[in-house]
């Protein structure tokens, strides 16, 4: 089934039921019949099936619709993190060849700089206020209410593009993730199945649409006929309040925001939730645990997967096996092999050994391979096989529980970062001799990113990490989810004989810190980066 065709059946299902909810609610007629204008528009703007269309916008039902509204013209969907700096964006736009950008106030003026630098750039729309639009920028608003809210006539395969999430690779920059309508309806099914959402839910849309977690929010809402309530960006506070007001009963996060709602200390005061599941980056024990007393929820799920392949495992009951990942989903297959690198699917380690990760491409949850990256797809598809990159080990039982990643990335509230591009611009800075960057455990964080300095000889220590904190912030150019929230000074950087960096010493806390930012008394400011 395409996605465009799950919103217009769910109308005919339940049409007067509670789609949207927040400032602008819509019932699913409501909804359908915006999303045929809003496609009409896009058409009217030159976008045809096949085509790219980057959304670059905060999140909200205005993204939602243009998503939505895009998978119904047989088009494919590009929603871009409103994270990326200007590089960022730049690589996107050349690498998937959009036809249309769709901005909004938060990224108008930073799309318009990266789309300057191109020598053909694509047309541009703004979402929202008219007056708000940059130069050269078609307001879409108007455009919108004068169109037909009828059904459309364009015919969409099951094989067909429906979306390209960008994911950062091992190399650090951006990689396209093709997904086409069957595996993106496959995995929204899966996950009704895996979370046991049901058509009375009302689930809160924070997690944003550039990461399979707000798509699968969205879409699974859609499928079951649910209510889907927009939180434009994550704000613990605002988020209580929403859950309050809206009668939210599930919540679907990465851990981190877990965290932010427990410090308001407001969580245990909750009624209406009662279905709760994370991903996206590992749950401590303890995170988990004061969940549980706060929420006791009926369902607690860690969903363990990723943008290539929806689902690797899931773990059902996290109160009973908190730090498991389960096992496969309905619809995948996973092994722990061997972390050689010629390790196939038969070399299979033993229980509490740990391994790789591999998935079966054989899922219909499946991408079909990485955006025009050959080289990505020889390293990480082999024999039918995805190779996650991730660190496991097997129980008796058959649960998997995850180790970490084979190689270096890290992974902090659920977005993956690596270290390369981070340790090349901290090395620009005149106060730094040495450095290196890891992702240390963090309750809020899952891990947090965090600089190793060596200061130059007879450097004060704490005036080196001050120097890097100030240069990082406003030196680098790091967009906010690269910059480290920890700098530590160290005498020096723990290497082999053969000079590799052993960054698991310092993930393992074997150092001596020389002054270290989130050490009270330790010569340095305690101020943290903000995401």
């Amino acid at each position: 089934m395409d996605i465009g065709r799950m919103l217009t059946w769910s109308a005919e299902r339940h049409p007067h039921q509670r789609a949207v909810g927040g400032p602008r609610p819509m019932t699913f007629r409501q909804w359908d019949a915006y999303t045929n204008q809003m496609a009409r528009a896009l058409a009217d703007l030159g976008v045809r099936p096949a085509q790219r269309v980057m959304l670059h916008m905060a999140n909200g039902t205005e993204l939602a619709s243009c998503y939505l509204a895009v998978q119904k013209l047989g088009a494919v969907a590009v929603p871009l993190s409103t994270r990326f700096g200007l590089t960022e964006v730049e690589h996107c736009l050349r690498d998937c060849s959009p036809t249309l950008v769709v901005t909004d106030a938060t990224t108008s003026d930073l799309s318009a700089q990266a789309r300057a630098a191109l020598p053909d750039p694509p047309g541009s729309a703004h979402a929202g206020d008219p007056d708000d639009a940059a130069p050269g920028s078609v307001a879409l608003a108007p455009l919108v209410q004068g169109q037909a809210d009828g059904p459309l006539s364009v015919g969409i395969a099951d094989h067909q593009l429906s979306v390209l999430l960008y994911t950062s690779g091992t190399t650090g920059r951006p990689k396209g993730v093709p997904r086409t309508h069957a595996a993106e309806h496959a995995a929204t099914v899966a996950h009704i199945l895996q979370s046991g959402q049901r058509g009375n839910d009302v689930t809160l849309g924070v997690m944003p649409l550039f990461h399979t977690m707000g798509v699968r929010t969205l879409l699974a809402s859609v499928l079951t006929g649910g209510t889907w309530v927009p939180q434009r960006r994550f704000d613990a506070d605002e988020s209580l309040n929403l859950i309050t007001h809206e009668g939210i009963t599930a919540l679907y996060l990465v851990p981190t925001l877990y965290w932010s709602l427990l410090q308001t200390g407001g969580l245990q005061q909750l009624t209406s939730l009662h279905r709760i599941g994370y991903a996206g980056a590992p749950m401590t024990p303890d995170l988990a645990g004061r969940l549980i007393d706060a929420v006791h929820p009926r369902s607690f799920l860690n969903h363990y997967g990723s943008t290539e392949i929806f689902t690797f495992t899931v773990e059902p009951d996290v109160a009973a096996r908190p730090g498991s990942a389960g096992r496969a989903g309905p619809f995948s297959r996973v092994r722990v092999i061997a972390t050689d690198a010629d390790a196939g699917p038969t070399d299979v380690v033993a229980p509490g050994e740990p391994g790789q990760v591999i998935a079966s491409m054989g899922s219909p949850e499946a991408f079909t391979g990485y955006w025009r990256r050959p080289d990505a797809d020889r390293t990480a598809i082999r024999n039918g096989w995805y190779h996650t990159g991730d660190l496991a080990t097997r129980d008796e039982d058959g649960n998997l529980w995850y180790q970490g990643r084979v190689d270096d990335m890290i992974i902090s509230g659920g977005e993956n970062i690596y270290p390369a591009d981070i340790e090349a611009a901290i090395a620009a800075c005149p106060a730094v001799a040495d450095n290196v960057v890891v992702g240390l455990p963090d309750e809020r964080w899952g891990q947090s990113v965090t600089a190793f300095v060596v200061p130059h000889a007879g450097v004060d220590p704490a005036q080196t990490v001050r120097d890097a904190q100030r240069f990082i912030r406003t030196s680098t150019g790091l967009p906010s989810l690269k910059r480290p929230k920890r700098v530590i000074a160290v005498d020096r950087i723990p290497r082999s004989p053969v000079g590799k960096i052993l960054r698991r010493r310092l993930a393992d806390g074997a150092y001596d810190a020389l002054a270290d930012t989130a050490a009270p008394g330790g010569g340095a400011n305690r101020t943290e980066t903000t995401r």
